[in-house]
């Protein structure tokens, strides 16, 4: 697939090359697809693809990306990377990922290529289907090895100590390329074996729980308290713009970071949702006095994870705790024998949903070196510099990964 637009690298004016599809003697093709070019065909591979995805991700599922890409920013290069079992288009798909060019990385004008990002995607790692792990990274390293991308690859967000860190990771050591972890953060968990009532009682002190009952206690003392939970459409279109108006009616609203203060956010959420709901994979609760909502949930489901994606309440009743409330009445679904695990989104120490989910997630940014001498350059130049910078600072990263070992 062809890449436009100019890139600059080692002072010289780069036109990015087509891409030759590499045919390994099992039949694998990885190309880059335009993300301009993305067709009914390719959306149902890739649907069946997250599936039988080695680690879910919903922010990387068609129903998700579409409109993310059809919403917000990107380079105009930004491609996605499919890996097909043989012959693109015509078989099973293996693994996905989008990225593109980027002339900088944080504050540093250095170019490279990473996956996509925007500000409501809180998970980074690669879609591939269970078993090819390897295989992923060998033919993604590979590519762009072979191609004229600039610089190195760099990876955010993606799970560390995941299948898919392990498979980078042994096969950037077999092939003697540094791939280092250059930023780490936990974020709360939902994961165990017990019950709602039981692991609330193993992991909330008795003390905040008679609090927590004694402020429900009292809200229902204002007037008649509902609790709902839907899983299918009815009502969808309603109920989102509810749960826009609630959210702006906020903190939110006031510094202008609400999904409904601009019309692009406010697209991408109502789209994300519809998509979410026609694919099977939405989730929302509320709590409502008199009717009028309190607080709102969505969560999004993939595979046996689940994703608690957006909350929204009603600020004139915090002294109710309302978003605990509800989170209480999410803890329920530790009794769905489909669901193994949900990722809270939340940012790390987040002082509400960490007194609640003992479990912590670690997401992680890695950097990856490619072959050449310049990007070589390029790569161990600015790996040097950032761990002087993390000295003088005094940061530290931490790899759980280690810690097993």
């Amino acid at each position: 697939m062809n890449l436009n637009g100019l890139q600059k690298l080692e002072g010289k004016d780069i036109r990015a090359s087509r891409f030759r599809d590499s045919l390994s003697e099992s039949g694998v093709r990885a190309i880059f697809h335009p993300v301009s070019a993305i067709d009914a065909n390719l959306a149902a591979a890739w649907s069946e693809l997250a599936s039988q995805a080695s680690e879910p991700n919903i922010f990387y599922e068609h129903w998700f990306l579409n409109p993310a890409l059809a919403q917000f920013d990107h380079h105009p290069d930004l491609q996605l990377f499919l890996l097909w079992a043989e012959e693109p288009g015509q078989s099973q798909l293996l693994g996905l990922l989008p990225l593109g060019p980027n002339n900088r990385f944080g504050r540093w004008p250095v170019p490279h290529v990473e996956n996509w990002l925007h500000h409501n995607c809180f998970l980074g790692t690669p879609l591939v289907r269970k078993g090819f792990e390897t295989d992923f990274w060998d033919h993604l390293l590979a590519a762009l090895d072979e191609g004229r991308w600039p610089g190195f690859l760099h990876i955010n967000g993606m799970t560390i100590g995941g299948r898919l860190d392990q498979a980078l990771r042994a096969l950037c050591s077999e092939q003697k390329r540094r791939c280092d972890l250059v930023h780490s953060e936990a974020r709360a968990l939902l994961q165990s074996e017990l019950g709602s009532e039981a692991y609330l009682n193993a992991t909330v002190r008795g003390k905040k729980r008679k609090e927590l009952r004694r402020q429900a206690k009292r809200l229902n003392e204002l007037g008649d308290v509902t609790f709902a939970h839907h899983k299918d459409a009815a009502g969808l279109e309603p109920w989102i713009d509810e749960f826009l108006r609630l959210e702006r009616s906020g903190w939110k609203g006031h510094n202008g970071s609400a999904l409904d203060s601009s019309g692009q956010t406010r697209a991408f959420f109502r789209d994300a949702l519809l998509g979410a709901a026609r694919a099977g994979q939405l989730e929302r609760h509320d709590i409502r006095l008199e009717g009028s909502p309190l607080v709102m949930l969505v969560n999004f489901h993939s595979s046996r994870g689940s994703f608690s994606f957006k909350t929204a309440f009603d600020e004139a009743f915090a002294r109710f705790s309302p978003g605990v409330l509800l989170q209480l009445e999410n803890l329920r679904i530790l009794e769905n024998p489909a669901i193994d695990w949900m990722d809270s989104c939340a940012s790390e120490n987040h002082p509400m949903i960490d007194s609640l989910w003992s479990d912590r997630r670690h997401i992680g940014r890695f950097s990856i070196e490619l072959k050449g001498v310049s990007r070589r350059a390029i790569f161990r130049g600015l790996r040097l510099g950032e761990d002087l910078m993390g000295k003088i600072k005094g940061r530290k990263i931490f790899d759980p990964t280690e810690v097993q070992q």
